[in-house]
């Protein structure tokens, strides 16, 4: 571990005075990747220099101690340092073996999210609804942007589906273990007689996929246009600038008709099919990765039921890590950073787990 680290320090020296280069600054490609490896190396080495200051803390009173001739209250008083050195060491190490885990490569990348009703008819596309406007209410906290590619509305106010995409630094880290089946627990407001109805959402969760990537031949895709339909909209049903593209080789169907553009609803349905190709391609390689995780990133189980939302009892419950929050309504209002962080540490401590069993 601390040849590694070792290493990564060098390089973090090694980055920060090419970056003084005329030469680098001007060549824009080769300066953000820099970057990019500078902001990666960063919290390493700046815990790896905590623990060799601690470290060198410790050494210097072992050494004052060893030599002796010290009076008792300042004997005491290097002894206190000893220990909490000590202390700092341990802490500091913990914490290096979670920095030095294999990076998920996709940690930050943007993301496209799709959210689609389930079972419950109204009531599960008025939940994808409220799901749409949590994680939108997230991504205003981080000042992220988001923004709609497609959306089929229903008479009342829900998605039958949503897709929409958050651009932002480390959106995926945080996004990345949404995927899945999401319950609700909660008495409709079409409910007159005050019964309590369970719901469920799927929530789909694609790192978003660059060109370099993903090389996608336009002989592999069937282009179809339509005209848009569902609720509301001046332009609905008057123009054929719906687009349905379907990758042959795969029989992936996608379909954007949120603009009234058709040129801009074709760009959305691309970003959207190459995040799914690349998500694909990813969750196979995956899968026999981490056959055994319970927080299977990436390998298109869709079908497990992952959270409940229970509104009379205002708790939120997911069931991969055991967790139970009692602040429902500050949940759907965006507060996530509390559930993400324990879906990372409980991710962390299983990657720990399984470092050591190799």
């Amino acid at each position: 571990m601390f040849d590694k680290l070792q290493n990564a320090n060098g390089r973090f020296d090694e980055i920060n005075n090419l970056l003084m280069d005329p030469n680098i600054v001007s060549d824009n490609q080769n300066y953000t990747a820099l970057m990019k490896e500078l902001k990666t190396l960063a919290p390493v080495v700046e815990k790896y220099r905590e623990y060799k200051a601690a470290e060198k803390a410790a050494d210097d009173a072992r050494e004052m101690l060893n030599e002796g001739g010290l009076d008792r209250d300042f004997k005491e008083m290097v002894e206190e340092e000893l220990s909490q050195s000590k202390a700092r060491m341990e802490i500091c190490g913990e914490e290096l073996k979670i920095l030095l885990l294999p990076r998920d490569p996709n940690d930050d990348k943007n993301v496209i999210i799709e959210i689609r009703g389930g079972a419950g008819g109204d009531e599960a596309a008025l939940f994808a609804n409220t799901l749409f406007r949590m994680y939108s209410m997230y991504a205003e906290s981080k000042r992220w942007k988001s923004e709609v590619l497609n959306a089929n509305q229903t008479e009342l106010g829900g998605f039958k589906e949503i897709s929409f995409s958050i651009n932002g630094d480390g959106a995926y880290s945080r996004l990345k273990f949404e995927s899945g089946v999401h319950r609700v627990q909660r008495v409709p407001e079409t409910e007159s007689q005050g019964r309590v109805h369970t719901s469920t959402v799927t929530v789909a969760v694609l790192p978003e996929a660059e060109d370099v990537e993903l090389e996608i031949s336009s002989a592999d895709l069937q282009i179809d246009t339509y005209r848009s339909g569902g609720a509301g909209g001046q332009h609905v049903n008057k123009t054929e600038s719906a687009i349905r593209i379907t990758h042959l080789p795969t029989g992936l169907v996608v379909e954007c008709q949120d603009e009234r553009s058709q040129h801009k609803n074709k760009d959305k349905a691309m970003k959207i099919l190459r995040s799914r190709l690349y998500e694909k391609m990813q969750s196979e390689q995956n899968a026999k990765i981490a056959s055994e995780r319970k927080l299977q990133v990436g390998t298109g189980d869709r079908s497990e039921r992952i959270r409940t939302y229970n509104f009379p009892q205002g708790r939120m419950s997911d069931h991969r890590i055991g967790l139970t929050l009692y602040k429902l309504e500050s949940i759907i209002n965006g507060d996530l950073d509390e559930l993400f962080d324990s879906l990372n540490t409980f991710d962390q401590a299983e990657k720990l787990q399984a470092g050591q069993q190799e």
